[in-house]
């Protein structure tokens, strides 16, 4: 059976409202129902006396502070209660200011209050019920039932707090959660295009300025040859453009459909024409080796692979004035190993540069490592190790 209409939103009123107005209408109404049997009192009752009338009013005032001082509105409550029971005022036919307090007790207090309260009035009950004139066997029940009923209201109430306190701090919880993944996803997928621009324009503009320079030298010795440079340019500048848009256009995708949809990029599959490209645009002869059996990678993983090639690649043609370069691949079981070695210089700082930073957080991203330094025979070697296979899926 469901609530009336007007419950719930009555009930909200009054969790929202001044406390010491909800509790002081709540001490006149206890101390009104405490009057009732002597303002309307049964043939053969006791009347109500000026002392008695005053015990009643100290049994509803202390309601007033029950919420900010539980224990201590209980304790004069109980006071209050036992004198009318002493001096026979007398005490009402229901304690209702004693159910209002332990209640309250059972909802509020620490645990040797509530027990000492619950246990006190037990006692108090089943005493005052001995000195009364022939007690019925009902009223024991009654007033016990009373006690024990309003205790255990309280208890629910106690345990409900404590629920809805749990809930409200668990959704704060999730909520900072994923509002931290969230935060984290968004640094991440920045990183990503901030290295997947860096490496498309650093290499496209390498190959350009290598160009460049070169279509003045031979512009008047060699006009096809300088054709054949700024045509170079132009080819590089559109795949670069080709390449940004893509990018571009995952965001816009994202932007429409929540990050859903990726548009597939470069892997290892296409290492080829990038070296070819390389060869063609600046006079660096690459060649590429593969040793194992080449086997499929993450997507990921394939885009990182053809990235650091790409990277080092540019690397070389930027810094190292080598003639010669050559990119390994060495497939094992569960391992690629990536290395692109040159016959020139090397980076002159000890750091390597953005570039080989970009190029270990990409080995990294994808749980494998980078090392770059003098190769074996001299030159420049940039080494990478990225999980393949069983590895990469015991990883994921």
């Amino acid at each position: 059976m469901s609530p009336p209409s007007w419950f719930t939103p009555a009930v909200a009123r009054l969790r929202t409202a001044n406390p010491y107005v909800v509790d002081a209408a709540l001490a006149a109404l206890v101390l009104f129902a405490a009057s009732l049997q002597w303002i309307f009192p049964d043939e053969g009752d006791d009347k109500l006396s000026p002392q008695g009338w005053l015990l009643a009013v100290a049994t509803a005032l202390p309601l007033v502070w029950r919420r900010r001082a539980p224990f201590t509105t209980a304790c004069a409550v109980s006071v209050a209660t036992s004198s009318m029971a002493w001096y026979h005022a007398p005490p009402p036919d229901v304690v209702y200011g004693g159910l209002v307090v332990l209640y309250t007790m059972a909802a509020q207090g620490k645990v040797w209050q509530r027990r000492f309260m619950l246990l006190g009035w037990i006692l108090g009950v089943v005493l005052t019920m001995q000195h009364k004139e022939e007690p019925m066997p009902f009223e024991y029940a009654f007033q016990l039932l009373s006690v024990a009923g309003a205790y255990g209201f309280g208890m629910l109430a106690r345990v409900q707090r404590a629920y809805t306190a749990a809930v409200v701090d668990r959704a704060r919880r999730l909520e900072r959660e994923r509002a931290a993944d969230t935060a984290r996803a968004t640094a991440q997928e920045r990183a990503r295009i901030a290295r997947d621009m860096h490496d498309i324009l650093a290499h496209a503009v390498s190959l350009m300025v290598v160009q460049a320079e070169a279509g003045p030298v031979v512009v008047r010795s060699d006009p096809a040859r300088a054709e054949a440079a700024f045509d170079a340019i132009a080819e590089t500048g559109r795949d670069a453009m080709t390449q940004l848009r893509r990018i571009l256009g995952v965001l816009k995708e994202e932007e429409r459909e929540g990050g859903a949809r990726r548009l597939p990029q470069p892997g290892v599959a296409a290492l080829p024409g990038l070296i070819r490209q390389v060869t063609e645009s600046t006079g660096l002869r690459v060649e590429l080796r593969a040793d194992g059996e080449p086997r499929p990678l993450p997507p990921d993983t394939e885009v990182a692979a053809f990235r650091i090639v790409q990277e080092a690649l540019t690397n070389t043609v930027k810094h190292a004035y080598a003639s010669s370069a050559t990119v390994a691949l060495d497939w094992a079981e569960d391992e690629l190993t990536l290395s692109v070695t040159d016959d020139g210089r090397g980076p002159s700082g000890p750091g390597g540069g953005h570039g080989l930073i970009g190029i270990r957080e990409r080995a990294a991203a994808c749980g494998g490592s980078a090392r770059a330094g003098r190769g074996p025979e001299g030159g420049f070697r940039v080494v990478v190790r990225l999980p393949a296979g069983d590895r990469q899926a015991a990883l994921g």
